[in-house]
């Protein structure tokens, strides 16, 4: 027996999209993350980017569960002395960048280096219903029919 190793000319990277319309950000997070890394074939290579380019429309549609849409603070440091900066989930769902929430709970996910810069590179972030990447024919996936407690529809 060997163990497998993918090497670039074994890898094949697909298209997905999501619709996040009503998903919870977390249980979203953690799927999206896992096509971006390839956890999900059978050829997945730690060192390699096996994973999936995936779209997500209508992020700014995501869903909190409890009271985190209000609560849930994220923190930044600009550098410089006493320069920490705050956002409630709130603010960056109904301001400017609306993509934001779910990019950092998806950056988060994954581990910190070289390799997951560039796998968060396949990630496309869309706020409204369209994105530019018709030509790739991506195919959906239908996230809230994987589990129940992954969408907060009505």
């Amino acid at each position: 027996m060997r163990t497998y190793s993918a090497t670039p000319a074994d890898i094949d990277k697909g298209w997905v999209v999501i619709d996040a319309d009503g998903l919870v950000v977390g249980r979203l997070a953690a799927i999206i993350a896992t096509r971006l890394r390839g956890k999900h074939k059978p050829s997945y290579t730690p060192h390699m980017d096996c994973g999936d380019n995936v779209i997500v429309v209508n992020a700014e549609k995501v869903v909190f569960t409890g009271n985190k849409r209000r609560e849930k603070i994220y923190y930044r440091h600009t550098g410089y002395p006493g320069g920490i900066k705050s956002n409630t989930a709130q603010d960056w769902l109904g301001g400017r960048h609306p993509t934001r929430v779910l990019e950092k709970a998806v950056e988060r996910m994954m581990p910190g280096g070289p390799l997951t810069r560039r796998q968060l590179r396949n990630l496309k972030l869309y706020a409204g219903a369209e994105h530019p990447h018709a030509a790739q024919q991506p195919v959906p996936l239908d996230v809230a029919a994987l589990n129940s407690k992954n969408s907060r529809r009505g």
